[in-house]
């Protein structure tokens, strides 16, 4: 029989990833979630960043898959993470980051897109 995985090891490793991330760069939810080792989770990733109370952990940097700033525009948490991302030098327009599509292969990584 095995043992059922510890959530807490995903959230631990989830918190790693963001706190990872350099400054004037971004993830989304769901590249967050897979670097963590827990492809398709973006949503608790989501949930964990809801819930988060560490000043420390540089949240400002995940955004939703499309470069979308997540919180309702014009929000105080929109426009906070509007300026913590633009004071790191990401140009912020509209609420989004525009972000070239990540690479699928590692031929595509080296030499580009066909």
């Amino acid at each position: 029989m095995s043992t059922p995985p510890d959530p807490a090891a995903g959230h631990s490793r989830i918190l790693q990833v963001i706190r990872d991330i350099p400054r004037g760069q971004v993830l989304g939810y769901g590249e967050v979630a897979a670097k963590a080792g827990l492809p398709g989770r973006a949503r608790l990733v989501a949930r964990l960043l809801g819930g988060n109370d560490d000043p420390d952990l540089p949240w400002h940097r995940v955004l939703r898959s499309d470069g979308r700033i997540a919180m309702p525009e014009g929000s105080r948490g929109w426009r906070e993470q509007s300026q913590r991302l633009r004071a790191e030098g990401v140009v912020v327009e509209n609420g989004r980051v525009k972000r070239s599509k990540p690479a699928r292969t590692m031929d595509e990584a080296i030499w580009g897109p066909g």
